[in-house]
């Protein structure tokens, strides 16, 4: 039997708030999980990080992924503020699965690895931009991105001229 101090996913001192201060997350995987004084999942962001974050319902902000050398836009997931602190601190891109629930690396099974170049919050806080170098495909699919071969018809126009 474990008599040490709760932690975290990753192993860190959990920290209990008094009663009145806690509060269940609703959707994507973060049921019971208690929360910090500032209403957020305990994780190794830095505070001043997720401060600036704006989460969706379920705690999440999408992350789109590019190619670091050609700008090429490889795949979108999502992440909490635990898989993005992985991915700053690991040079590894981390999401989380809403259909499995769990964290999982880009490649861990695949061999098709995401090697992290840069990441920076888009003007609303809603996104991520995670550039990297990508290590074979992007897709589980196979493709080189989740796009390839998956174009809508649009209406085009030249417009976008400087007045």
């Amino acid at each position: 039997m474990n008599t040490g101090p709760p932690t975290t996913r990753n192993g860190a001192p959990s920290i209990r708030l008094p009663a009145q201060r806690r509060r269940r997350v609703g959707g994507c995987g973060h049921n019971g999980q208690v929360l910090d004084a500032t209403d957020l999942p305990s994780s190794s962001l830095d505070p001043q990080v997720a401060r600036s974050l704006k989460r969706d319902a379920d705690g999440l902000v999408c992350a789109v992924v590019q190619q670091h050398d050609t700008g090429q836009v490889l795949m979108v997931g999502w992440m909490d503020d635990e898989a993005l602190a992985r991915t700053l601190t690991t040079g590894r891109v981390t999401f989380w699965s809403r259909s499995r629930q769990e964290y999982w690396r880009k490649g861990d099974t695949s061999g098709h690895e995401q090697h992290v170049r840069s990441v920076a919050l888009d003007c609303d806080g809603d996104a991520v931009l995670v550039r990297v170098n990508q290590v074979g495909p992007a897709c589980h699919t196979g493709t080189t991105t989740c796009f390839d071969g998956r174009e809508l018809t649009a209406v085009v126009t030249t417009g976008g001229a400087a007045s």
